[in-house]
């Protein structure tokens, strides 16, 4: 399943690329502090995250990684196909971790262990956003994350937002895996330049996160 997901995405990139004349295509690269995601710390490591994008009429398929700077954090090379319909994405994605069954994080995989599918749902109106996501494939407890945002600052090249997030199974410490905020801060951005502060309230660990973006 998971390399007809591979050549399926690549498939409609080329074909967005090369078909389609107007298609809006996406290419940079993230160095961030320390690579944290929904309030989890993967490797413990400066990570450089390059990106992918092809997209066209509300249609975009794009490919995002992840490599840690020190031998201690985490590889990850991740595939997307998502829709827009007005204020509404719809998004697949199959987060893979090449050649490494060692972040337990994800609790069960299937097969080689690398892979989990996820789809999600994606809202944004005016200063607010809201994210809601499932593990689908590849994740036996079919965890649940969910998202609010709201933009609070927004002045010339300077933007603030703050955010809170709970999820549920391999999100969370606790023994039954229900429900806990793993994912509340603030983040501001200025031009290239990025600084997110991140709590996990469920694992009571706190993040300052440092990030600079070149993008095309």
């Amino acid at each position: 399943m998971k390399k007809h997901i591979h050549k399926f995405a690549f498939i409609l990139s080329m074909i967005l690329l090369a078909g389609i004349s107007n298609a809006q295509v996406e290419l940079g690269a993230d160095l961030v502090s320390r690579y944290v995601w929904r309030g989890t710390d993967f490797g413990n490591s400066a990570s450089v995250q390059p990106y992918l994008s092809v997209g066209f009429a509300g249609l975009e398929a794009g490919a995002w990684a992840s490599y840690p700077i020190s031998a201690s954090g985490a590889n990850e090379n991740d595939l997307y196909l998502s829709y827009a319909i007005g204020p509404v994405g719809i998004t697949v994605t199959d987060y893979y971790f090449p050649g490494d069954t060692s972040i337990v994080k994800f609790g069960n995989y299937a097969d080689d262990g690398n892979h989990i599918l996820e789809a999600s749902v994606s809202f944004e109106m005016a200063a607010f956003s809201a994210i809601g996501a499932m593990n689908f494939y590849g994740e036996d407890d079919n965890s649940m994350y969910f998202e609010l945002g709201y933009e609070v600052y927004s002045k010339d090249d300077m933007t603030v937002s703050a955010f809170a997030g709970a999820g549920n199974k391999v999100y969370v410490t606790n023994e039954d895996g229900d429900f806990g905020l793993v994912n509340a801060g603030i983040t501001a951005s200025k031009g290239n330049l990025s600084a997110s502060y991140i709590i996990n309230a469920d694992a009571d660990v706190s993040f300052l996160v440092f990030g600079y973006s070149v993008g095309l």
